[in-house]
């Protein structure tokens, strides 16, 4: 009960075209290609009734987020998992009747309450599918936007902070750059190669010390986030983040080079965007 009365944790979607039009196209390919429930015994037009089903299931989902979901979420706040568990169930309820009008128009199946029970297990299915798709699409969604309020905010905020990175082998061969300059730094061997930006462009000098040294050395900066035994990476310039709880895949700035985000870091990062 305890979770279920917790706020729910993602914002509402304002993306209700796009959605429905991917699920939409979803239920479509789950029906024209895997042509489940019998679906593949039909003698007539398989891909007309994918598309058919394809297209109520996008006006449902389209229609019920419109006039349903989207005054329910600015009447009722906080809006808690219960609220959203509710509203998804009445959708699919919502999408299992009028699917399962367009089936009995289709196959002219007698339109009874066990036919109904039948249709609406089955959507049932397909919707627990739908929902779980559609939680990590708005995780996703989430941790994207997040991630670029985090880094906007912390870029601005460190635009004149510079940092020295100190090669204890040669006298003089310190780098000292803008903080927001550096990309990421990578242990090799007994050097580490730090990656920075020189005039926009992503320039590599290779100094003698450890990356165990270098972390010690930006302690104090909190965007400095050690992602890989190999890789230390600054989030400020973290432009895309794929992956999932194994792992991600960082790209930073204008370089070309994906850093690893190893499992045991991920939650780490999450922390960052939180």
């Amino acid at each position: 009960m305890k979770i279920l009365t917790r706020t729910y944790p993602f914002k509402q979607s304002k993306r209700w075209l796009k959605d429905s039009i991917m699920y939409g196209v979803a239920i479509w390919a789950m029906l024209y290609i895997m042509q489940p429930f019998g679906f593949s015994m039909y003698q007539g037009n398989k891909l007309l009734v994918a598309v058919l089903f394809g297209l109520v299931t996008m006006v449902c989902y389209a229609s019920y987020g419109l006039i349903v979901i989207r005054p329910l979420h600015t009447h009722i706040r906080p809006w808690r998992i219960w609220h959203q568990g509710c509203t998804v169930l009445g959708l699919i309820f919502f999408i299992a009747i009028c699917n399962f009008l367009l089936f009995s128009l289709v196959f002219h199946s007698p339109v009874t309450t066990g036919v109904f029970l039948l249709f609406l297990y089955w959507t049932l299915i397909i919707g627990g599918i739908m929902t779980v798709l559609s939680v990590g699409i708005e995780y996703n969604r989430s941790l994207r936007e997040r991630m670029e309020a985090l880094l906007s905010n912390t870029t601005e905020e460190q635009k004149d902070v510079s940092i020295t990175i100190h090669d204890t082998n040669v006298r003089g061969n310190d780098l000292c750059i803008a903080i927001n300059h550096l990309l990421y730094i990578e242990a090799q061997k007994n050097n580490v190669s730090v990656c920075y930006l020189k005039d926009d462009k992503p320039t590599f000098k290779e100094m003698h010390t450890t990356l165990t040294a270098v972390t010690e050395e930006l302690k104090d900066y909190e965007n400095i986030f050690r992602c890989h035994r190999s890789f230390v990476v600054n989030v400020n310039n973290i432009t895309s983040a794929k992956g999932n709880s194994n792992g991600y895949q960082l790209k930073l700035g204008t370089c070309t080079n994906s850093i690893p985000v190893a499992r045991s870091y991920v939650p780490q990062l999450k922390s960052f965007i939180a």
